[in-house]
Formats: C-alpha cells, structure tokens, sequence
C-alpha cells in the first residue's frame, strides 16, 4: 500500500475516534429529582379534608336580608301655594309609539336642565280604538282599523310660576305631528287609572262583600 494513503487512513480514523469522544461526552444523561410536592401519589393528606380551602364567600360581608316589595301606594299630593303649582302631569299621547317615547324623553330632559324636579314618569296603558265603516248598500259595520293609542306621563312638583310659561312654551314649540300634549293637576283618579280593570275580580270581591 501507499504510504501516502496509510497516512491519510490513520489521520482519518484519530480524527473519528476524537468526535466519538466528544459526543460521548455532551451524551451527558441528566438526573431527575423528584421533590416532595411534585407528584400527586407522594400526598399524605390525600384523604383529610380540606377544612374549607378556597372559600371565599365567609369573607365577604354579608347583607340584611331584602324586604319584600310592598303594593305600590299612592305619593302625597303636593298642594299648590302662591308662588308654585303643586304636583302636575304632562301628558304626552299619540299614535306612533316611538316618536311618544322620544317626546316623553325630551319632556324629562327638559325638566332637569330647567331644575324642576320630576316625581314619577310613567306609562298609561294602551287603549284600542275600533274604526268601523258601512257598505254602500246595506247596513251591516266591519272593522276598518285599529288604533291603538299611547300615553306617558311626567309628573313634576312644585313647578314655579315663573318658570311655568318658558316651560310650556319651549315644549310647545318643540312638539312633534301627531302627538297631543296636556298638563293637568294630579288627583287621585289618574292615579287609579294607572291599574288596568279586571272585571272578574272586581265581581268576585263584590259577591264576597255581599
């Protein structure tokens, strides 16, 4: 053989022997240390109780228990003196219930920007209007529509009397098509007539009182 190639053959295979030291050494095979509290099989309280970890709801302060809602009752009737109204309902009503909502809303928002103070603002309920045509020739009605007809109430107390005629006239001038507006004095039946009737009940409590 070449003197030359058995050279080369020994550097080569010297040259191998040290990579596959090299690499012997970098296969380092790492050491596992389990702690205590790594695994779960190690627990010793495994079948203790908790004693109420986690909870949370014995910090927190508790609260008075809610009172049930008592029955709506009537508010007292501001009377009126020289210088104020007493308690006034403007009523807002209409055909088309969305443009009464934003009218009724720009009412309240009006109230509070002039500092009148608003008690209660409410809505009365619907009431349903039958309109009724004849034939030509004959005398027999049918239904022709239905109109339905909303109503909303901001009542406010004492309103001065100075104030008064800027109120009504910027809500007059700011009051849409179709929409009536009035303001009254609050009495005891418009507060009834907040409460839909029922007929049945109202015969049953009478043959009870009978």
């Amino acid at each position: 053989m070449n003197p030359v190639f058995r050279k080369l053959q020994v550097s080569v295979t010297q040259q191998s022997s040290v990579l596959n030291q090299a690499l012997t050494l970098c296969r380092v095979t790492p050491s596992y240390r389990h702690p205590v509290w790594a695994s779960a099989s190690d627990r010793q309280y495994k079948s203790m109780p908790t004693h109420g970890i986690g909870r949370w709801r014995h910090l927190v302060p508790k609260e008075p228990p809610k009172k049930k809602r008592d029955r709506h009752q009537m508010k007292p009737i501001i009377p009126a003196t020289d210088t104020e109204y007493g308690t006034l309902n403007v009523k807002v009503s209409g055909y088309d219930m969305t443009v009464v909502e934003h009218y009724t809303q720009y009412v309240h928002q009006l109230c509070n920007r002039l500092g009148i103070r608003v008690a209660e603002s409410y809505a009365m309920p619907t009431k349903s209007t039958e309109v009724m045509l004849m034939q030509e020739k004959g005398t027999k009605l049918f239904v022709d529509s239905v109109l339905k007809t909303h109503e909303r109430v901001v009542q406010v107390n004492s309103l001065s009397a100075v104030l008064c005629p800027v109120f009504m006239e910027v809500l007059l001038h700011n009051q849409p098509e179709g929409v009536n507006l009035s303001v009254k004095e609050h009495t005891e039946a418009d507060y009834q007539a907040r409460f839909k009737g029922r007929p049945e009940m109202e015969e049953l409590m009478a043959q009870m009182n009978q």
